[in-house]
């Protein structure tokens, strides 16, 4: 197999420093490749970046009436957040609203993401809680499935316990594929995560902006969720999130989302299409650049959406003294068109 190409690279003063390969994926609804570059059928974890179907679970359980969870809450489900004021204090009301508090949280603590939060946080001599893990927000979601469920909360985070079963089947629907024991990891916040093809996520996310393929409550919920994420950017990600940033430039077009070790997947709501990529090594400063110049290609982007996708595509890198030593940028093999 030949290895994919080469969508980003570093450069350092006059020289390429590395050499970033990966592979995108564009489909349609019905799993129609409408554009692609590198390998897409190989098989990947797709780690965070699958959140907003995670999120389904919350409405197939019912915990959304239940517990008349707000937009904000269904949000911060599907985020990746930098542990900002605004994201604790929410992943603690969604809680609280359930009967529970952050003890209930089995992601784990890790500082604020933001160097704002996190300095801001240790100056008033506090210590890094659940509510700060970048994944708070959709825990708060699987423990509302819990407790709409009736079972136990304990253990939710585990494969065989019925939150994931829930979740597992849920993503399954709307891939159209079945996740299997033989492709299975723990994700960093602890919960499962299933491997499979990554044109099969690039598919789903076209079924979740369209809702084809889905039954009919599936495709409301989907609708509902990728309605708050992107009514709601900020709580997706948060200051200087690219998620952040390229939801709130495009309104309610596009839907998108990053996942550890250099993944995206996302939507263009009004063209129907869904796209997953990922950079082979991990790096997600570089899958930022891919799928900036992706955008670039496919979205259609304004005059000020494409400022925006161009301090993406070609990052500036600074050194500790402030001097500018180079750059990493997106390759013309990643503006793939359709």
């Amino acid at each position: 197999m030949s290895a994919n190409p080469i969508l980003a690279q570093s450069v350092r003063g006059n020289w390429v420093e590395n050499r970033h390969r990966g592979a995108v994926c564009v489909s349609d609804s019905e799993g129609r490749i409408q554009a692609s570059v590198g390998d897409v059928t190989a098989e990947i974890f797709p780690r965070s970046a699958i959140k907003s179907m995670q999120a389904l679970a919350i409405f197939r359980s019912a915990a959304n009436a239940k517990f008349a969870m707000s937009d904000e809450a269904i949000a911060l489900a599907c985020a990746s957040h930098n542990g900002e004021l605004v994201h604790t204090e929410l992943a603690a009301s969604v809680l609280a609203n359930i009967k529970l508090d952050e003890h209930a949280l089995e992601c784990g603590a890790h500082p604020p993401i933001d160097p704002a939060a996190r300095k801001a946080l240790f100056a008033r001599g506090g210590k890094p809680s659940a509510l700060h893990n970048a994944c708070s927000g959709k825990h708060a979601g699987m423990l509302s499935v819990a407790q709409a469920m009736g079972v136990d909360t304990k253990g939710y985070s585990a494969r065989e316990h019925d939150v994931q079963k829930a979740v597992r089947a849920c993503v399954q629907e709307v891939l159209d594929y079945e996740l299997t024991d033989s492709r299975c990891g723990i994700d960093g916040c602890s919960i499962p995560t299933w491997a499979a093809p990554m044109n099969v996520f690039a598919k789903g996310f076209a079924r979740m902006a369209t809702g084809k393929g889905l039954s009919q409550e599936t495709a409301a919920a989907a609708r509902v969720i990728f309605d708050a994420a992107t009514s709601h950017p900020f709580l997706i990600g948060g200051t200087g999130s690219f998620d952040t940033e390229a939801m709130a430039a495009f309104g309610g077009r596009l839907m998108l989302k990053f996942g550890a070790d250099g993944l995206y997947c996302g939507a263009l709501r009004d063209s129907g299409i869904g796209f997953a990529l990922k950079c082979d090594d991990g790096s997600v400063p570089a899958a930022t650049a891919m799928v900036a110049a992706l955008l670039m290609e496919i979205a259609e982007p304004t005059a000020e959406q494409a400022r925006l996708l161009e301090t993406r595509m070609k990052q500036d890198q600074i050194n500790w003294a402030g001097h500018h030593v180079g750059y990493l940028e997106a390759t013309e093999a990643a503006r793939i068109r359709l």
